[in-house]
């Protein structure tokens, strides 16, 4: 028989196998019954067990919260016999330290949380024997996503770890939980594909690239807890039903009349017509980079998205919710701004439709670093005849601007809102630059839509940096070190905004591959300082001494 000192059980014998079940003895009733709790150490688990009205219940002994114990809870014992009082009330569970209920019958927490597993007792000749036998790992998995869409209502980092590792330890795919969530969040994004979708492929790829699966778990919770932020509490918007023949250039007029249900129905037509997978995405993928550079539009959000999305179809393979992420892009190029048609940007498409692609000229970083944004696309036209020259010009010199960005106008506050102008900023020049580049390798057809974007960032930039800078502390001797201790700086990276860390994953992914391609490039050095300020100059987010600035210059204008 076992021994009980002071509530735990040191040592019992197993039960023999019960139908594939397993059953181990614990304590004498009478002993439990005496003290009214006991814990059992079995296998490295403990067991807390509790004489209830009810019967004995017993549950896992650590909080999944914080791993407090749950022997040393406070129990609320409803009464009658299973496991209710005559006012219906459940035996509940308090832990003490942060005051969650447990229902004793089935492990779920009042006001919902993670729940916590309860194990199956009985009494055989007067001593409580409980089941261990652990559960088949798809209800394991199944129980875990079920934990993790309830977490959606109420979004922690902490909590989603938990599930995400109950996935891990029950032999799962983590991106098993990645899919599920785009699948429950894709119609709560009233315009569509925002930052979270377009983060998800760069933590993948920050988790592929991990060795450490504490790093690797980081990143996926990084990504789910940014989804859930997008969606929380929202309603649905659902998309139109329905499906047409896949028409690209039928497509790109749809999304230019802001038409989202001919969108929505064409590219239905578009992923079926594909296939399964990437397949799918294949056959649209044409139509929605032509959407997406349609314009100088929404700073290069829709074009990072697009590339984005095919890249997260990818990295999530077989389990990728193709349609889900297709449809949210969609929406949110029908939606997108076009931010040619303002003033700022109007001679883009007076440029666009002079492109010839036979200038002449040497395109240098120099000639855009403090252009205008007219003489940038005046300069991009006359270097037309080379476009990867072209293209290596214009990355080094957003480079050079994120180096000597003026940190006067990320922290002034009596500005007007059109100077809020930050690293973020600066760092979409590089990260469209990449986005276009990756399409165009496809597309060759859209290297004038990229070039010439590409110049609107670079004159648009060029009037908020600061000559005098000190930008050489930014410089990096060993790029290929940076790079790598970068990654571990960005999953480890003590932001509260899930907006910030998708800047921060989607720069250094960029740079990163941008690196990659052509390692010996003049642009190289300038493309690793610029992303070393990036990540490490701190800066503030939330002023508000600005913002009552500007709301009161507002208001005094009405």
């Amino acid at each position: 028989m076992s021994a009980v000192i002071e509530g735990i059980v040191t040592e019992a014998r197993p039960k023999p196998a019960d139908g594939g079940r397993r059953w181990v003895a614990a304590l004498p009733l009478a002993d439990l019954q005496a003290k009214g709790r006991a814990l059992v150490r079995r296998d490295g688990r403990q067991i807390a067990l509790f004489a209830t009205a009810a019967g004995v219940r017993a549950i896992a002994n650590r909080c999944p919260h914080e791993g407090y114990p749950l022997s040393e809870g406070t129990l609320a014992d409803g009464g009658a016999a299973e496991g209710a009082g005559a006012d219906g009330a459940a035996c509940t569970l308090t832990c003490n330290w942060h005051n969650w209920k447990f229902d004793l019958d089935t492990g779920e927490v009042v006001g919902g949380g993670d729940a916590v597993r309860v194990y199956p007792v009985e009494i055989r000749d007067g001593v409580v024997h409980l089941d261990v036998t652990d559960p088949p790992p798809e209800a394991r998995m199944d129980r875990a996503l079920a934990g993790l869409r309830d977490g959606f209502r109420r979004p922690r980092r902490d909590r989603f770890a938990r599930d995400l590792a109950r996935i891990e330890a029950a032999g799962g795919d983590p991106r098993r939980a990645l899919a599920a969530a785009v699948t429950w969040t894709h119609d709560r994004l009233e315009w569509g594909t925002e930052h979270g979708y377009a983060a998800l492929p760069d933590w993948l790829a920050l988790a592929d690239a991990a060795a450490d699966p504490v790093d690797r778990l980081a990143c996926l919770v990084e990504t789910v807890g940014h989804l859930a932020d997008d969606a929380l509490r929202h309603p649905a918007f659902p998309y139109p039903a329905g499906s047409l023949a896949w028409d690209e250039d039928g497509f790109v007029a749809a999304v230019e009349a802001e038409d989202e249900a001919a969108a929505v129905r064409l590219a239905r037509g578009g992923l079926a017509a594909g296939g399964p997978g990437a397949a799918g995405f294949d056959a649209v993928d044409r139509g929605l980079c032509r959407a997406a550079l349609g314009h100088y539009q929404d700073f290069g959000h829709s074009a990072i998205y697009v590339e984005k999305t095919r890249e997260a179809i990818a990295r999530l393979g077989d389990q990728a919710p193709v349609e889900a992420l297709v449809l949210a892009l969609v929406r949110s190029l029908v939606y997108a701004r076009r931010e040619d048609l303002i003033p700022e940007f109007r001679a883009y498409r007076p440029a666009r439709e002079a492109w010839t692609g036979r200038g002449s000229a040497k395109a240098k970083p120099a000639d855009f670093c403090r252009a205008s944004v007219s003489k940038c696309l005046e300069r991009a036209l006359a270097a037309s005849g080379d476009v990867e020259r072209l293209y290596d010009a214009m990355l080094e010199a957003a480079a050079w601007q994120l180096l000597r960005a003026d940190p006067l106008y990320a922290a002034r506050a009596d500005q007007p809102v059109s100077r809020n102008v930050d690293r973020l900023d600066f760092s979409h020049a590089i990260t469209f630059a990449n986005a276009g580049r990756r399409m165009a390798a496809r597309h060759r057809m859209l290297w004038p839509d990229v070039l010439l974007q590409v110049a609107c960032f670079l004159g648009r930039n060029g009037g908020y940096v600061a000559p005098g800078y000190d930008w050489r502390q930014w410089q990096v001797a060993d790029v290929d070190g940076f790079l790598a201790s970068a990654a571990a700086g960005v999953i480890d990276h003590g932001q509260a905004e899930y907006i910030v860390t998708a800047h921060l994953a989607k720069m250094l992914c960029a740079v990163r591959e941008e690196v990659a391609v052509a390692p010996n490039a003049a642009r190289v050095p300038a493309l690793a300082a610029a992303l070393n300020r990036f990540l490490n100059e701190p800066y503030r987010r939330i002023l508000p001494r600005r913002i009552a600035h500007q709301a009161r210059e507002t208001v005094r204008g009405e």
